[in-house]
């Protein structure tokens, strides 16, 4: 009962954010489109449900052509970001499209966040520790308590943290826990 409250909520909350936020998306979609050439909405292939891949959106931050890199190897490479991609990633506005994968049922607004299709340590320890039984979230207890700067099994623990404690209410912890995490812009890279 509490897994169908909890997609219920996902579709209702994704819903109105997509409508109350379109003409802000609108703005932001500009900026990218004056600030740097490429599509707006970026599109990579990340670890879902039970290990399936699917694609997730996120606005366009870098340079069109730049490497598809995990971010920690990103650092190592002269900055990718675009002005406007900087300042979208700061503030988590690069995530919004997401909303459409919660719509699609692809992802959840709380779970453990994706990884990428080639992050395959990564993946493995989140198979391993029962992790990918869960949908993944634009947010997750690993966002709300270091998001990039947490190295992977330090986020993998967190994931299980999550997966094993889950109940509805941790959802909405998590879901204003999160604007704190952003407001500060702690652990954003």
């Amino acid at each position: 009962m509490l897994k169908v409250l909890k997609r219920f909520t996902d579709l209702a909350i994704s819903l109105t954010a997509l409508a109350a936020l379109a003409p802000w998306l609108g703005v932001i979609a500009i900026a990218i489109k004056a600030d740097s050439k490429g599509p707006v909405i970026f599109k990579q292939k990340r670890i879902g449900l039970n290990g399936e891949l699917f694609e997730i959106y996120k606005f366009r931050t870098m340079f069109y052509g730049t490497p598809d890199v995990p971010t920690d190897q990103m650092l190592k490479l002269p900055s990718p970001i675009t002005k406007v991609g900087a300042f979208l990633r700061k503030t988590s506005l690069d995530e919004l499209p997401q909303l459409v994968n919660v719509l699609k049922g692809e992802m959840s607004l709380v779970g453990p966040r994706p990884a990428l299709y080639n992050q395959t340590e990564l993946t493995a320890m989140r198979q391993e520790s029962g992790v990918l039984r869960f949908p993944p979230g634009i947010t997750g207890w690993a966002q709300v308590n270091g998001r990039d700067e947490l190295p992977d099994n330090v986020k993998v623990e967190a994931d299980k943290w999550y997966c094993d404690h889950w109940n509805y209410w941790l959802d909405w912890q998590i879901i204003f826990a999160t604007f704190g995490a952003v407001v500060s812009k702690r652990g954003a890279f």
